[in-house]
């Protein structure tokens, strides 16, 4: 970790393409590692929330699928632990600032049942694939290379709505219920991002290079897009975001 924050760079991936040179490189190499450990954590939890409530899944078929989902998740954190190992990083290390926020966060958003646990899944992996790739728009190739190989594997999108869509035919009386989750849990995750970059100061000086005022507005924009999205993949699901 001493080696990242150094002024001089690293021989890791980003060091190459990034074309940025001292004193910014040691900035620039907190930042990756940051984005790295709280994907990672995001992504162990993700595994391990799913294995559980895939014991509740009220069909062998929806215990299948979730299992199916919690291997890709844990695939995840794989494939960006390693990426920490190329860097010299270890992923423990890089975690460890993001876990009691994390922790917390899934507390907070505990769900009373299965469906609302569909629900979480559903949002807080769109939301979290929306923010790291706009995050990944504005670094380097081996960065955005990597995030695009995790959107780019993961079917729980598309699984979770299709699931989601024929528990609400089954049964419209979840329909409001879920719509006041899945509004909760929005909430609950913007307030997430925006914890995590005021811990990490530098997190958002480097995303949104500027004055305050520009700093500002680049995130209300950032997050009017998130919740843009969110509202769509309501929609999708015949719910009012």
């Amino acid at each position: 970790m001493a080696a990242l924050d150094s002024q001089t760079p690293t021989a890791g991936p980003s060091a190459r393409t990034t074309g940025i040179t001292s004193p910014d490189m040691g900035t620039l190499n907190r930042f990756v590692v940051d984005l790295f450990g709280v994907m990672a954590y995001g992504e162990l939890s993700a595994f391990e929330r799913l294995s559980s409530d895939a014991r509740f899944s009220p069909t062998l078929r929806d215990r299948a699928a979730l299992g199916r989902l919690a291997v890709t998740e844990f695939e995840h954190f794989e494939m960006v632990s390693a990426h920490l190992a190329g860097l010299g990083v270890d992923v423990e290390e890089a975690m460890r600032p993001f876990q009691g926020s994390i922790d917390s966060f899934h507390e907070r958003t505990r769900p009373a049942d299965w469906y609302e646990s569909l629900m979480k899944a559903y949002v807080i992996d769109a939301i979290s694939g929306d923010f790291y790739t706009a995050l990944a728009g504005r670094l380097d190739e081996a960065t955005r290379e990597l995030i695009g190989r995790i959107q780019s594997t993961t079917e729980q999108g598309g699984l979770l709505q299709s699931r989601l869509k024929a528990a609400l035919a089954d049964d419209p009386r979840l329909a409001s219920r879920l719509a006041l989750w899945g509004r909760r849990l929005v909430g609950e995750a913007l307030t997430q991002a925006q914890r995590v970059g005021i811990e990490r100061q530098f997190l958002g000086g480097l995303l949104f290079q500027g004055t305050a005022e520009d700093q500002e507005r680049e995130t209300v924009q950032l997050f009017a897009q998130l919740t843009r999205n969110h509202s769509r993949r309501m929609s999708a699901l015949g719910l009012t975001a």
